[in-house]
């Protein structure tokens, strides 16, 4: 979703008055305003169908002390002076009247704490102050005698004066309610940037509402989308760099528009709405190829990509050691490591190190760190490496992972799972497995036995040549 077009609509706080709430919708030309609070969470939404219908429905004269009407939205939407009292204040008791009736009248309707509205008659405002109301609002913007002003702070009586007659003074005055009386907070309907398009589009097609708020990876409110936001939106572009199957490929590949492939393995089944550029070379390792492509293109090299790159080499290539490594792969990571200032040798024993540094890492951290998941006769299978410079790190590995297989198998979905354990200097595999029929066609791939939870495969040491081409000939006569 954070690939799309989101309206950045800026969240009000809960206490704005309606009035104001359906000015912003006026002028940013939105039906619906998110609510947030101080922080920045999601608390609720107003929209014109709650506005127009807080106008429409017919309410008691006690809504606006139980909607916790502050006296300053009061003055907003009056245009009012407030003559005594605190406009921070809530009003939260008594009705609201209309003080139009002699003064006897008067006294018998008006209760403590209530709100009247009434022209500049001096007998009604004393009226109104001996029955104990709690806010007097004076209309025609008259000048009020010093008497009711002492009168009004002795009973610490609210006192506001407006510009506007009775009639529309009491017309307008329910618009100074907060929103968060009439705001929608149960079971909103919100989606987050990490969402995929699609899953949105679903849940959107049965929903009544026009926009929806997104929310960022810590809940806290961001924008707003409608249904026009997914029809206009532009697919996310992609280059696809070492890898070319589905399977392998960032989560929503298909609501994207691939433009390039640059890889170094087999072709897979993953297939373009258009013709692509696709540059596949076979070489040990993706970077040789970007190096290739830097050089053709005369671009200049920063010193830290060339370390990258010269990284991903030798770990691909095993230090030059894997079968799949060229000529080529050699002559770029050693061009690659005098751009970086570094020792191939040195780097790689080095880096190899560190990446058996087993002892701090999870089951999971440990699995993955190297894991592609491949499909085949509609088996799909996920096959991972860990490669190590001595056989004990190997040993501790297989330890700990010996029971995440069956693990692997729900995450990730899939029939089987083999992760193979290669010892950098012994050029040995000690491959393990788990999953329906794995160890059968370990078997019958290698014409091989387990050994100790394991299957040793001397001289093996690439997944990409020696071992992932076995075991697609194998799955296939298998199927057969």
């Amino acid at each position: 979703m954070k690939d799309i077009e989101i309206r950045r609509t800026p969240g009000i706080g809960e206490q704005l008055s309606l009035k104001r709430a359906w000015e912003m919708m006026k002028d940013m030309n939105v039906p619906t305003l998110p609510i947030t609070d101080g922080e920045g969470y999601l608390t609720g939404l107003i929209t014109t169908q709650d506005i127009t219908t807080s106008y429409m429905d017919v309410y008691d004269n006690y809504i606006l002390s139980r909607a916790q009407t502050q006296y300053k939205n009061i003055l907003d939407t009056l245009d009012g002076t407030l003559l005594f009292g605190d406009a921070e204040a809530c009003f939260t008791e008594g009705k609201v009247m209309v003080g139009s009736a002699n003064p006897e009248i008067m006294e018998e309707y008006i209760k403590d704490h209530d709100l009247v509205i009434m022209g500049n008659r001096y007998e009604a405002q004393i009226c109104a102050l001996e029955a104990n109301a709690g806010c007097i609002v004076v209309a025609g913007a008259p000048k009020i005698s010093r008497t009711i002003v002492k009168m009004v702070s002795e009973r610490n009586c609210t006192l506001i004066t407006t510009p506007y007659d009775t009639y529309t003074t009491a017309r307008l005055i329910n618009q100074s309610m907060p929103i968060r009386f009439f705001m929608r907070h149960n079971r909103l309907t919100t989606f987050e940037t990490e969402e995929f398009v699609e899953g949105v589009r679903d849940i959107m097609s049965k929903e009544r509402h026009r926009y929806f708020p997104i929310l960022d990876e810590n809940s806290k409110y961001v924008g707003m989308i409608s249904r026009r936001n997914l029809l206009n939106m532009r697919k996310k572009q992609l280059i696809l760099v070492d890898h070319n199957e589905k399977t392998q490929a960032a989560d929503g590949i298909d609501g994207a528009d691939i433009l390039e492939i640059i890889d170094h393995h087999r072709i897979g089944s993953l297939e373009t709405i258009s013709p692509v550029f696709f540059r596949n070379q076979p070489v040990g390792c993706t970077a040789t190829i970007i190096y290739q492509m830097y050089q053709e293109q005369g671009v200049e090299m920063p010193a830290k990509i060339a370390g990258l790159l010269c990284s991903a080499i030798l770990s691909d290539t095993l230090m030059y050691r894997s079968p799949t490594c060229t000529p080529l792969d050699q002559i770029a990571a050693e061009a690659l490591a005098e751009k970086a200032g570094i020792r191939t040798e040195d780097h790689a024993r080095a880096m190899f190190q560190a990446g058996s540094d087993f002892g701090s890492k999870t089951p999971a951290e440990i699995c993955y760190q190297d894991f592609k998941v491949f499909s085949q006769n509609d088996i799909d299978f996920g096959v991972g490496q860990i490669s190590a410079m001595t056989q004990e790190e190997l040993d501790q590995v297989k330890e700990i992972l010996l029971p995440y297989l069956s693990e692997v198998l729900k995450e990730k979905k899939i029939s089987m799972v083999f992760v193979m354990l290669t010892n950098i200097i012994d050029e040995t595999t000690y491959l393990i497995c788990d999953g329906e029929n794995a160890d059968t066609l370990m078997e019958q791939a290698y014409r091989t036995q387990k050994e100790h939870d394991a299957y040793v495969l001397e001289r093996v040491v690439s997944r990409k040549k020696q071992l992932i081409p076995v075991l697609m000939t194998a799955l296939q006569e298998f199927s057969a």
